[in-house]
């Protein structure tokens, strides 16, 4: 995440009636009372691979310390996890020493869901919930997701020079096409997990995604909370809310934990590595899930 400067973030803990409202329209939720969504049943066709908490701790824990090091332990983790070949490539960002790094998971259709990191971190601190918590997840996620028929092609992407200004989201989303755009049924973007709970960033995140996310959550009996930071930060979802991509973006900073960021205190000491495996089982059902449901 790119901190901009000091400022209380925005928490909340119900969800709010438009939230409500998208929830029940992407889901057929049969109710909704007392600011909660009526629980819903799991599709039928939803499945995907559990990876072991061993597997998501140890992949946190290899975080390089610089950013030459960090694109290639990317790509190393994504062919270990299964993605190789065609289906992973470097996408050269101009006038930026480090690529993107993409993987592709082909579905029964053009239709795609983005799911994005970005990997670089700044010079101070270990950049471990800034932002390795996320980059390395999307390794565990393809590897949840990708041994089992899908609809939608699953694009992967860990973006580099995120702490420069979202270079390497901006780079990405000015090479897609109005078709690409058109395709694209959802883009969720992960960015400094492990410090506690999963948060949405309602105003960075579309109201029917973040209800759908909210109601895989009370599903799974997992908490989750709207936490903004307008002021206080941005990350890579912006570059596709501009083109006018439906987003859901997920953190885990709190006015408690932001004092993390960008600082020696952004280490393994931060993670609290239950909240961080449960984040993970949400997000892989989440996507799962979302795979059934969207056109």
């Amino acid at each position: 995440m790119r901190p901009l400067f000091p400022a209380p973030i925005r928490e909340r803990s119900r969800v709010t009636r438009v939230w409500l409202i998208g929830a029940m329209a992407l889901l057929g939720a049969a109710t909704a009372h007392a600011g909660q969504v009526g629980s819903p049943k799991p599709a039928p066709a939803v499945g995907y691979t559990l990876v072991s908490r061993e597997t998501i701790e140890a992949r946190l824990g290899a975080a390089p310390r610089n950013n030459q090091d960090r694109e290639p332990a990317i790509e190393s983790m994504f062919e270990q996890a299964g993605c190789k070949g065609s289906d992973l490539v470097e996408q050269p960002v101009k006038h930026e020493r480090f690529p993107n790094v993409i993987c592709h998971v082909a579905g029964s259709t053009d239709s795609t869901i983005i799911v994005g990191a970005h990997f670089d971190k700044v010079s101070r601190g270990g950049g471990v919930v800034d932002n390795w918590s996320g980059a390395s997840l999307l390794t565990s996620l393809f590897e949840s997701l990708h041994d089992r028929p899908r609809k939608h092609t699953f694009i992967f992407v860990s973006f580099t020079a995120e702490e420069e200004g979202l270079v390497g989201s901006k780079f990405y989303v000015s090479r897609m096409t109005p078709d690409d755009i058109a395709r694209t049924r959802a883009m969720v973007n992960i960015d400094t997990l492990a410090l506690g709970t999963t948060n949405i960033w309602l105003t960075h995140s579309d109201r029917k995604l973040a209800g759908a996310f909210y109601a895989v959550a009370q599903s799974m009996k997992l908490p989750v909370a709207i936490v903004n930071a307008d002021h206080v930060g941005n990350d890579d979802s912006d570059s596709f809310l501009r083109r006018k991509v439906p987003t859901l973006m997920l953190h885990s900073i709190t006015n408690r934990t932001f004092h993390v960021l960008h600082t020696d205190d952004d280490n393994l000491s931060a993670v609290r590595f239950g909240d961080y495996y449960d984040s993970y089982r949400l997000i892989a059902a989440y996507l799962a899930w979302i795979d059934t449901v969207l056109d």
